[in-house]
């Protein structure tokens, strides 16, 4: 497996990816894919198998310790150094679960923000996925306020000891 940062002729896999794993609510859209590639590529990382893209993780640097719905819509671009890492997406193409790529693509993330002292990273999930999140070292912060896609979201954080 290799980790490497998007590229726009990645958008096609990026979104059969997306569709097979999050609800037409809750999946981003090729506008947002597009907006996301073109603004904050240094944050957006793929895992290829074979020359074939079979996950991603992707989201901006923020100012503020939590997600806010706007970020799904559209980003800027990220500061060089400081802020908090956000987590918009992370998803792994069905027949590639449960073989560790997005562990991995966790970790190549964290690798990246701690070099660029980021403060922490943080994402939302749904209930189902905090146990998953905690074995990687994030910490449950509690119910967002966060209404995308009409269902209850998490906020989890995990620190990396950056500072602005």
């Amino acid at each position: 497996m290799k980790i490497r940062h998007v590229r726009s002729t990645d958008l096609p896999a990026l979104l059969d990816i997306e569709h097979a794993g999050f609800s037409p609510a809750k999946a981003a859209t090729k506008a947002a894919f597009e907006n996301r590639i073109a603004t904050i590529s240094d944050t957006f990382f793929v895992a290829e198998v074979q020359s074939q893209v079979v996950g991603f993780i992707n989201g901006p640097v923020i100012d503020q310790p939590y997600i806010s719905d706007d970020l799904f819509d559209q980003t800027q671009p990220n500061p060089t150094i400081g802020g908090y890492q956000s987590v918009l997406g992370l998803a792994v193409a069905p027949s590639f679960r449960q073989q560790g790529i997005a562990r991995a693509l966790l970790k190549a993330l964290e690798k990246d923000a701690s070099a660029h002292g980021r403060q922490t990273i943080t994402l939302t999930c749904e209930e189902r996925l905090i146990t998953f999140y905690e074995t990687a070292g994030f910490t449950n912060a509690g119910v967002a306020t966060s209404t995308h896609g009409q269902v209850t979201w998490y906020n989890m954080v995990k620190p990396l000891g950056g500072s602005l």
